[in-house]
């Protein structure tokens, strides 16, 4: 049977014209990535609050499991190579898409259903082997859900390609890009609506009534929004049976690959430090910095996700004055430093802001801190394009996603840690459980060490040679992808 993405005269002498995207059918392609928004928004922006602040689980136990998710990105090199060559529901990308995101929500809920288990566990017990079973099952949910979400996320960027030709390409991304930014804040009024009869200390059972009616509601929403999106799209713009299908594209990068492309001369291995680094620094308050509003500044749950909207807002505006404004004039490696030194600056905002115990002191350096984010986003991407050999494109952006999907789940991993080490070694000190008043140090030693690292990232990037880089760059990642299929 004829895949409904080939027009019917694909096999015959020659393919029938497909319509090109307009404006309207781009902004609807970006409401997937507005559902991605706003399940991000549930994991990281309230799944965490709950974990840390209301059940007390240690930060690096709670960090841990939600950031298994993220470890899962290796898996889009499969779904995409799948969605190439084996059509699901009689489509290479819908299907994929909609199954996948299918999967995403019924796990995030059965996610929280055991996250209240493990919370009883630990109230019964304390923590002990009887709290073990639910964190492996937490754990493995999580993977699930990572799965899933590149079961989903994979092919629909894969759709994005086949839709779109080199003129439009870029203004579709960046629609997503926007798109996934209004998800971000949409999540944030629907959290806010669900969940604003939860006072700061209501019982767990009222919190637990809401906040499974958000994971019902706001997981219905994206699945809504996935099939709006996407439905019918493929059938209609899809070019991927005229063109010729290319071997190096992002989606058939293997692990091995990414790695040794990524080391393969001393200034990929440079730029992949410095990258490191800078997604290290960049992501690590991804799992603590709603708690840190609930612990030191009183903010409920709903009221705590305001902090994602300040961000995202924060890094839209970034990201735009950037592209017209700072880019341009400075160039790219001074707008990362600028970017890198911003940054530092809002972390130490957002420590110190726990001295004054104001949320609105909070956001204002959250927002801030976004601005940094935008900048940094678009600097380093435009100065990943410029550290890019034609012949090997797909081939090196590949490699820097997988690498950084990696990097961002490790980052989620630290900051629990980090944050466990603060609370210990003030557990210590103050001889038992760490005042409210003086938590902002343990956080603070997070934000602090991101600081440190915006540093690094700048006296690595300093070491970068543009010339020196292409130069040796295209000889060396050859000889490193001719080298790992021998």
């Amino acid at each position: 049977m004829t895949s409904p993405d080939v027009s019917p005269s694909a096999s015959g002498s020659s393919a029938t014209p497909k319509p090109n995207l307009g404006t309207l059918t781009m902004l609807r392609l970006g409401v997937f990535n507005m559902g991605l928004g706003i399940m991000s928004l549930l994991t990281l922006g309230v799944l965490n609050r709950i974990m840390i602040e209301e059940l007390q689980v240690p930060a690096l136990i709670a960090a841990g499991t939600i950031a298994v998710h993220q470890f899962m990105a290796p898996a889009r090199v499969w779904f995409g190579q799948m969605s190439d060559s084996k059509p699901l529901l009689g489509y290479h990308r819908s299907g994929y898409i909609w199954v996948g995101i299918s999967v995403v929500a019924v796990t995030s809920f059965c996610a929280v259903q055991v996250v209240w288990q493990l919370g009883e566990a630990m109230a019964i017990s304390g923590w002990g082997p009887a709290v073990y079973p639910w964190v492996g099952l937490l754990a493995l949910l999580f993977a699930v859900y990572g799965l899933a979400l590149s079961a989903t996320s994979t092919p629909f960027t894969a759709l994005l390609v086949d839709v779109s030709d080199e003129d439009s390409r870029s203004r579709l991304v960046g629609i997503g890009w926007a798109m996934l930014m209004v998800g971000i804040i949409t999540g944030v009024i629907i959290v806010s609506i669900v969940l604003r009869p939860i006072d700061l200390d209501a019982p767990i059972e009222q919190v637990r009534r809401s906040v499974n009616q958000l994971f019902v509601i706001a997981p219905a929403v994206v699945i809504a929004l996935s099939v709006f999106s996407t439905m019918g799209i493929e059938r209609k713009y899809s070019r991927r049976s005229q063109r010729s299908m290319v071997a190096g594209r992002e989606d058939n990068i293997t692990l091995p690959q990414a790695l040794g492309i990524l080391t393969a001369s001393r200034q990929t291995r440079l730029f992949f430090s410095f990258l490191l680094v800078l997604s290290l620094s960049l992501f690590m308050q991804d799992a603590i910095l709603e708690p840190y509003g609930g612990e030191v500044f009183g903010m409920t749950i709903a009221e705590t996700t305001q902090l994602n909207a300040a961000f995202g807002l924060g890094t839209l505006l970034g990201i735009i004055v950037t592209g017209l404004l700072v880019v341009p004039r400075i160039g790219k490696k001074r707008t990362i430093a600028l970017g890198c030194g911003w940054a530092a600056f809002s972390l130490l905002g957002i420590t110190l802001s726990g001295l004054t115990g104001a949320p609105s002191v909070l956001l204002g350096a959250v927002f801030c801190f976004g601005i940094a984010s935008g900048v940094l986003t678009l600097g380093a991407i435009v100065l990943m394009l410029d550290l890019t050999v034609a012949e090997t494109a797909g081939t090196f952006i590949g490699a820097w996603g997988l690498a950084q999907a990696i990097a961002r789940g490790g980052a989620t991993v630290m900051g629990g840690g980090v944050l466990d080490l603060g609370r210990g070694l003030l557990g210590l000190v103050h001889g038992g459980e760490v005042p409210a008043s003086q938590a902002f140090m343990a956080y603070g030693l997070v934000f602090m060490v991101q600081a440190v690292g915006m540093v690094l990232a700048v006296v690595l990037l300093r070491r970068v040679d543009i010339q020196e880089f292409q130069a040796s760059a295209r000889t060396a990642i050859t000889a490193a992808l001719e080298s790992d299929m021998d």
